[in-house]
């Protein structure tokens, strides 16, 4: 599997499980809505500050949900 894949996977799983929708995950991270679905669609690739920001939102690291990818691929 593909690393932006896993990390679309682990990124929709992390969000419905904190009950947000896309559209306030995007505005707690101060991303566009379509660009967390682009992610989860494993159309792109986060960088370390969209990580970083996206893990403080869902009340969890970068060091988990990035384990939680490698488990994936």
């Amino acid at each position: 599997m593909k690393p932006e894949v896993a990390f679309g996977i682990v990124l929709k799983k992390y969000r419905k499980n904190k009950n947000l929708s896309q559209e306030k995950l995007s505005e707690a991270s101060d991303l566009d809505r379509t660009y967390i679905s682009l992610l989860e669609r494993g159309q792109r690739q986060p960088s370390l500050k969209t990580i970083l920001s996206i893990s403080k939102v869902l009340g969890t690291t970068a060091t988990e949900l990035i384990s939680k990818v490698e488990e994936l691929i």
